[in-house]
């Protein structure tokens, strides 16, 4: 029977999903992504099906895991935020080559404007790259049916499908109404199992035919079925409108639009629509919320003199996000009025919680680390990573999960010391555990403090595969168990804390420290909870 919801973006998918006959969910936390995977974990439904829904260690473990459920023919998602896409990004471009067998559906969560990310690519690109077929809905309702559909999709060509999200789409709300929820597909194998093996002999074949593949991919993109072509009287332009920039469009023209319009929600382009447009019409203004990356196909298609517009003309900002005004204004129709700011709301930068362990961690780092010339410490994503705004100014490095323990590692090579690395618990196993291996291996003189919260902290207390097994996991790994040191990250243990950090900086090796005390937040929820 239908319902109607007010879903968040997020939800409509993992709702849509569930209603899609859904297995198993694999995902690393990651914002916009991460409402994803928790709503399917606190959905009844879920439960009573026995859904999968666990947290995975990172990005490529679940991709992997979900292309192991999609081996044995049921339908498997994959959720991550747009930098996960490279971390994935090994057997997601393999996953093309050797097709799927239940329908496997991987979102990559964009963050244009990088609310809360290092950067803003754009994750079409990783389907192109991949040659898979990419969905990008508009709205919540088309978030909810376009993932059915995708799943649909997948297994009628045996092809993982990038379906492409961006934050306002994923964090806003919007009614959604849903329809009944079909039963989970049977265990069953791939027909041609040897296509699962990319020895070169295979992969030769195989990317063969998924070369073969793309007409196929684009008859699916031509027809129509969500890709929408909107006639318009006024020829003088045409607008090619991607994603959640149609929605950001039509918000400026609810009594309908002079101009033709094409709607992209899925890709390929639809190649046959475009040159109709450029037939008719004069010049041509592509919109979409991130890269220029249909643009910059649709210049290489049309390339014989049409003006085309957009974010490569500076008609529209190349960075950021893409906004109503920002098409009202490539348009040429005046935005509406602004207020201007009144002066009385000061900005005020995100910072560490008030009794939050990071900060004893890094008063003491900092106190000790002054009794060293040019000492430098590596951080990594996290929390944590705030630790480089005031009042620590503690760390000199953030690149990516990870780079932390092999930066500080690159750096003691070259004969820096102190060479110091901070990482969190979730990221160390995300991330880390290889780097820290590559460090004991190499004996490097580095200093590694795990600051443990016992939770992915930065995406909202998620569990953290690594809680209650750091220690061993940097003994078996081959660090000296006497440089295993833990303490208790409290103003009344500053003492304690700053003897081991000084401790360890001086030992010529690989040292961990691992100050361990409960996120505050997740205290709080689990205080109440009791």
């Amino acid at each position: 029977m239908n319902k109607k919801l007010l879903l968040l973006g997020d939800e409509a998918i993992a709702q849509g999903a569930i209603d899609a006959g859904l297995s198993g969910v694999y995902a690393y936390p990651g914002t916009p992504s991460t409402e994803i995977t928790e709503y399917i974990q606190a959905n009844p439904v879920a439960s009573t099906r026995g859904i999968h829904s666990k947290w995975c260690t990172n990005e490529k473990t679940a991709m992997e895991a979900a292309l192991g459920m999609s081996y044995v023919g049921k339908r498997a998602l994959v959720c991550m935020k747009h930098v996960g896409m490279n971390v994935a990004a090994d057997a997601f471009v393999n996953a093309a080559m050797s097709g799927v067998n239940g329908g496997l559906v991987v979102v990559a969560a964009d963050d244009p404007s990088m609310h809360s990310s290092q950067n803003e690519q754009d994750s079409r690109f990783y389907g192109k790259f991949a040659l898979v077929p990419i969905i990008e809905p508009s709205n919540q309702q088309e978030a909810y049916d376009f993932i059915q559909l995708a799943f649909d999709l997948s297994e009628k060509y045996k092809i993982p499908v990038l379906f492409r999200m961006v934050t306002r789409l994923a964090h806003s709300r919007a009614v959604v109404t849903t329809r009944d929820t079909r039963e989970e597909n049977p265990l069953s194998y791939p027909t041609n199992p040897g296509q699962w093996v990319l020895m070169p002999l295979v992969a030769k074949v195989r990317y063969k035919a998924l070369i073969a593949d793309q007409e196929k991919f684009m008859e699916e993109s031509e027809g129509l079925s969500i890709n929408k072509f909107f006639d318009g009287k006024d020829k003088s332009l045409g607008i090619i409108a991607c994603g959640i920039a149609y929605n950001y469009l039509m918000e400026h023209f609810k009594d309908g639009i002079d101009y033709p319009v094409l709607k992209v929600s899925q890709y390929p382009l639809p190649k046959k629509q475009i040159m109709k447009m450029r037939r008719e019409c004069d010049a041509l203004l592509v919109i979409e919320d991130g890269q220029p990356f249909a643009e910059e196909m649709i210049r290489g298609l049309l390339d014989d003199g049409i003006k085309v517009y957009g974010k490569l003309s500076g008609d529209l900002p190349r960075t950021g996000e893409l906004t109503p005004d920002n098409i009202m204004g490539a348009l040429g129709i005046a935005p509406a009025q602004a207020y201007e700011a009144c002066g009385l709301v000061v900005s005020r930068p995100p910072a560490l919680c008030m009794g939050c362990g990071h900060r004893d961690m890094y008063a003491a780092l900092n106190e000790v680390l002054r009794e060293y010339k040019d000492a430098k410490v590596f951080s990594d994503i996290g929390c944590y990573t705030l630790g480089y705004l005031s009042p620590f100014h503690a760390i000199h490095s953030v690149i990516d999960m990870g780079a932390s323990i092999t930066m500080a590692k690159g750096a003691a090579d070259a004969g820096q010391h102190p060479s110091v690395a901070v990482i969190g618990d979730s990221t160390f196993t995300h991330s880390g555990i290889t780097g820290l291996l590559d460090a004991v291996n190499a004996n490097a003189n580095i200093t590694i403090i795990i600051s443990d919260n016992l939770t992915t902290g930065m995406t909202g207390g998620q569990d953290s595969a690594g809680t209650g097994r750091l220690e061993q996991i940097c003994i078996g790994i081959g660090v000296e168990p006497s440089h295993v040191r833990v303490a208790i990250p409290l103003p009344k243990n500053m003492e304690e804390m700053k003897t081991i950090i000084r401790e360890e900086i001086n030992y010529k090796g690989v040292s961990v420290i691992i100050p361990r005390r409960e996120c505050i937040q997740t205290a709080r929820r689990h205080a109440k909870k009791q």
